[in-house]
């Protein structure tokens, strides 16, 4: 079933209050709020930002209520949910009524633990689905959190070693990718290409800050904002160890694969093709 919804996916470090764009001074293209901008298609539509991933809830909500303003926004709240509330008729209802819900940064196994096989989530599915008009976006942990497979941890070091890397189960939402944020900023290559070997029909989806994927009909990913996306497939590597390295042992691989996006590169993630559409 194609997904009639959407999903922005933001590798953190957005365009917002409080942070320092990097490339907001080299890149010519940069443009102020881009990826923020694209959360609802009406200034008035109502968004909920789940800060479900932080551990500082009132924080998120004083940087992204004075960003909402400064968009324009009118129609936002905040909800920082718990495991006592996943299932009352009150949140319920405010994610049906969103146009969009968008989780914030933190950590994405709080997110897992607290929302995954929750009839919230299953209501998110749902309407991630079904409805043409609905979007979940998220920032770093709050897009880690969005496929099957999660990067629950792991080491940045200069070799990928056998058991430096621990996946976990996600929320579900896209199924043929596996999510890092920071990719460029916290030298995250290793970990990544850790991942998509150990699945190889996965597409490792590496953000940059202030860089973003919209994702339309579950296939469709549009690159946004003034750094890069990295795409790694292990799909068709040759040679590799991963299915007997010994542990504290190096992984190797052959033919391992990495493509750059840009602001409007667009990749179908089922066949691979990239186009640019600007």
């Amino acid at each position: 079933m194609i997904p009639k919804g959407k999903l922005l996916i933001i590798g953190g470090q957005e365009d917002r209050n409080g942070t320092e764009v990097k490339m907001k001074d080299t890149n010519r293209e940069f443009s102020p709020h881009e990826i923020l901008k694209l959360l609802v298609q009406s200034k008035e539509d109502r968004i909920e930002v789940v800060t479900t991933a932080s551990s500082e809830p009132e924080d998120m909500r004083k940087i992204y209520q004075k960003t909402f303003d400064e968009i324009g926004y009118t129609n936002f709240d905040f909800l920082h949910i718990c495991d006592e509330q996943l299932h009352t008729d009150y949140h319920l209802k405010r994610i049906s009524d969103a146009k969009t819900v968008f989780f914030t940064g933190g950590d994405q196994n709080r997110i897992c633990e607290e929302l995954k096989n929750s009839a919230l989530n299953d209501l998110l599915i749902d309407r991630y689905h079904d409805d043409e008009n609905f979007m979940i976006a998220g920032t770093s942990a709050g897009a880690m959190c969005m496929p099957e497979i999660i990067i629950s941890d792991a080491e940045n070091g200069e070799a990928m070693v056998d058991h430096d890397i621990q996946l976990g189960s996600g929320l579900g939402f896209i199924n043929n990718c596996i999510i890092d944020t920071h990719f460029v900023h916290r030298g995250r290559f290793g970990r990544l290409a850790h991942a998509a070997i150990l699945h190889q029909h996965h597409w490792g989806i590496g953000l940059g800050e202030d860089t973003a994927l919209l994702i339309e009909n579950g296939s469709k990913a549009t690159c946004k904002g003034s750094g890069m996306v990295v795409i790694i497939s292990a799909k068709n590597i040759l040679q590799t160890n991963i299915d007997f390295v010994q542990k504290g042992d190096p992984v190797y691989a052959e033919n391992l694969k990495v493509h750059l996006l840009t602001d409007n590169c667009c990749i179908n993630l089922n066949d691979g093709k990239i186009k640019r559409v600007k």
